[in-house]
């Protein structure tokens, strides 16, 4: 199965996800299956759509696309939505990173962009049974 994401062209947001069949992409693999998958896709959407193929395990443009995430047409990968104001984006691999590592402790914790740190999270305790 191949995987495509339909991009707004005036913002660079994905919109869509659509899989296509291996048999309608003759098989083939990516790069050679991305322009076979868009003229299958754009047979049945709306004309001047504008497709990409994103990968399901990320070996190709960056991460794999969803709902709401970015296309950098400069870079041809695609990647998640900046979380916290604080957060940079790694090039190398195209994801968001915090400023501060998250604890590896085995405990639960949340981002706090107001002290720019990771705080345990508030777990609810299972009640007590009788």
């Amino acid at each position: 199965m191949a995987h495509f994401a339909k991009i707004n062209s005036n913002t660079n947001i994905v919109v869509e996800i659509n899989v296509v069949d291996n048999a309608d992409i003759q098989n083939l693999e990516f790069p050679k299956s991305e322009p076979i998958g868009i003229e299958f896709l754009t047979a049945w959407t709306e004309p001047n759509t504008y497709w990409k193929q994103t990968s399901y395990n990320s070996s190709f443009r960056g991460q794999y696309a969803g709902i709401g995430d970015i296309y950098d047409t400069a870079n041809d990968v695609f990647y998640k939505t900046q979380p916290y104001p604080s957060w940079t984006l790694n090039k190398a691999i195209w994801t968001w990173e915090s400023p501060v590592p998250r604890p590896i402790d085995g405990k639960t914790y949340e981002w706090d962009e107001s002290i720019i740190n990771w705080v345990e999270a508030n777990t609810p305790q299972p009640a007590d049974e009788a």
